[in-house]
């Protein structure tokens, strides 16, 4: 095998490694998105229930009366999602949110 054959076979196997560490990357980024993804609907899933059980254990008790909306979504907020307009209903998963604050301290 001449030398030049050598050097075409390295650099084509050199750019097959490429293309594979490419895949390779973006299926580690997919990945990635779909364990957040799934830890956020755990959190989700468990506030749910939460939620569900305290409304069973008052037995049909309105824990928010009408016209109590504001104090809705404050709950809403400490529960940990969004109630800014920027990302409304999202569930919070970096601390406090500025815009839900500043709607919040608003009124």
């Amino acid at each position: 095998m001449d030398k030049q054959a050598v050097f075409a076979q390295v650099a084509n196997l050199e750019e097959r490694i490429g293309e594979l560490y490419g895949e390779l990357g973006s299926l580690k980024k997919k990945i990635m998105e779909l364990l957040e993804e799934n830890s956020k609907l755990q959190i989700e899933n468990e506030n749910l229930r939460n939620r569900l059980e305290r409304q069973t254990h008052k037995q049909g008790d309105v824990s928010v009366p009408l016209g109590e909306g504001f104090d809705a979504l404050a709950r809403l907020y400490h529960e940990g999602f969004h109630v800014c307009n920027v990302h409304y209903g999202s569930m919070r998963t970096e601390g406090d949110c500025l815009f839900c604050l500043s709607f919040l301290h608003k009124s």
